[in-house]
Formats: C-alpha cells, sequence, structure tokens
C-alpha cells in the first residue's frame, strides 16, 4: 500500500500523520474521524508510522515510530501499530510541549467544575474517566493535562482518545453500552488495550479552557466503600510535581504554575470499587450537593 497522509487539529495542536499501513490509516480515520482537519502548511508534529524493513516485513512483521524521520525508540510489533501511535503522540507532547506545564493525569468537567485525576497506572485513573465521560462529563484531558503558565491555572483541552487497559475495556462496555471504542490490541506492554472516543462535544470544545477546582488522587480497590479523604496541599503539590513530564525543566514558571492549581483547589485521596457509585459522587460535587 502506497502511503497515506492524514492531518489532524487534536486541541491547540497540528498533527500529519503518514503511514503505508492501512490499519494505521483506517484506525487513526476511526478514533479521529470526528476532529478537524488541519488545512495549513504548517505542523506541530510531522508523524510516521511504518513496517520494518528487511526481513522484519515477512518474519514476526513490526512497525517503526518516527517524529521528523528519526526513531526516538524501538520498533513493535505490526500488531501493536495503533496504540504505537497513541504512545508516539503523548511522547511527541510530553517531550517538546513547554509552553505548558504537563502532568499525567485526566481532566473532565461539568458544569463549570473542573476534576483532575492523577494517579499511577493501574489505580483505576482511565476507568472512572471513561465512566464521568460516559455520564455527561466533557473531556479535556486522559492521559496529558497541560497547565497554562499565565497564573491562571487553566487547563488546555486535548481531548484525545481515553486509554483503556484489560478488564477496564469490558468495565466500560457494560457500563455504556454506547460507547465507541476501536479495536483491542493485546498482549502489549501494557497488556490488552483499546481506545474510546472522545465524545464530539468534547472536540468541538476544544477551545474552551477550564479551571480546575479540585485534584483528586483515585485508587480502585475490590470491594472498597466509596469515599473521600482529605489531604495536604504540600502532599498534593509533591505528588503532581513527581507526575509532571517537565517542572524540572520549566524551573520557576512550573512551580508557579503548581503552586496556582493546589492553591485555588480542594484536594483528595478518592477510593471506589463501583464506578455508579463513584460517578454519583462527583455528580453531587459539580451541583454543589456533596
Amino acid at each position: 500500500m502506497n502511503p497515506q497522509t492524514l492531518s489532524l487539529k487534536v486541541g491547540p495542536f497540528s498533527i500529519q500523520v503518514t503511514s503505508g499501513l492501512p490499519e494505521v490509516i483506517s484506525g487513526v480515520q476511526h478514533l479521529y474521524g470526528h476532529y478537524p482537519v488541519n488545512d495549513n502548511a504548517f505542523h506541530d508534529f510531522h508523524v510516521t508510522v511504518d513496517g520494518a524493513s528487511g526481513v522484519r516485513r515477512w518474519w514476526r512483521p513490526q512497525a517503526n515510530f518516527k517524529l521528523d524521520g528519526i526513531l526516538p525508540f524501538k520498533p513493535l510489533p505490526r500488531t501493536q501499530a495503533l496504540p504505537m501511535f497513541e504512545w508516539g503522540l503523548n511522547w511527541c507532547m510530553t517531550s517538546y510541549c513547554h509552553e505548558y506545564l504537563v502532568i499525567h493525569a485526566a481532566v473532565v468537567e461539568k458544569q463549570g467544575k473542573v476534576l483532575l485525576l492523577s494517579a499511577p497506572p493501574g489505580a483505576g485513573k482511565s476507568t472512572l474517566c471513561a465512566g464521568l465521560v460516559c455520564r455527561g462529563w466533557r473531556l479535556l484531558s486522559d492521559e496529558l493535562a497541560f497547565v497554562c503558565l499565565d497564573g491562571s491555572a487553566n487547563v488546555v483541552p486535548l481531548a484525545r482518545p481515553v486509554c483503556l487497559k484489560n478488564r477496564a475495556i469490558e468495565v466500560i462496555r457494560e457500563f455504556s453500552p454506547e460507547a465507541k471504542i476501536g479495536p483491542v490490541c493485546p498482549d502489549t506492554a501494557k497488556g490488552d488495550v483499546a481506545h474510546m472516543l472522545a465524545p464530539e462535544d468534547s472536540v468541538n470544545r476544544s477551545h474552551e479552557e477550564a479551571k480546575i477546582n479540585w485534584v483528586i488522587f483515585p485508587r480502585f480497590i475490590q470491594g472498597a466503600v466509596t469515599s473521600l479523604t482529605q489531604r495536604t496541599k504540600a502532599q498534593s503539590f509533591l505528588n503532581l510535581a513527581r507526575q509532571s513530564f517537565n517542572f524540572n525543566v520549566l524551573g520557576d514558571e512550573g512551580f508557579e504554575a503548581l503552586n496556582h492549581v493546589i492553591t485555588q483547589s480542594a484536594c483528595y485521596d478518592f477510593q471506589y470499587s463501583d464506578l455508579d457509585e463513584a460517578i454519583a459522587l462527583f455528580d453531587r460535587m459539580a451541583e454543589g450537593k456533596g
């Protein structure tokens, strides 16, 4: 197949993706078909996802991710080419977007109230994010929160597909049968992976920044009672600093931006085992009843 090129506008970024792999082109069209097309010549990122050359074209085929023609990391099995595009795009943004403080966090909004959800892998952050989005919360981010450096503590929307892993895929399918979920890629380094499409309304509102109200550190614990426990701002600051990709790179700017986020936000640990109960709690908070 001859290489095809797609140009996308994703949040504040323009992305050009070129691939000769039909599963990548069709996969990106499926996940990003409702995003604006970038008609300008300029792109923030020129990405290529292609099959490896030589014997790897036939024997245990592999795929490579390139940024501006450069290979930033090792190839993966070709069966993982689509999630490789998503992971590679994460790498591009965390490596080069230093006009923002970039935090590993999900961000959702309802009725003008904004939750920033930060947690290590496996804690249930993306499952909770997907559940909230399926119940009417606006998606601003699943993986990367882009915080403005102007002192506003606003988050710039980056409504990309939500990455679901392993049991979370079936949890969200059962929780919200109308959710649009892309193909499942098995046996990656993260287990089975699939992506839930961002709602069209969230994509259309990608120009609307939002001010954070709550910083939440969620954790799924089987059989746990749904509960919020207040935590200190100092402890929360340190946790978010550790979850930031460029806090040290930004220096004083990064410190001030994170300080504004923590100063204006209520900070909590959150544990849950029942997704309906978790969403009901946050709905009450958004309505001013919790």
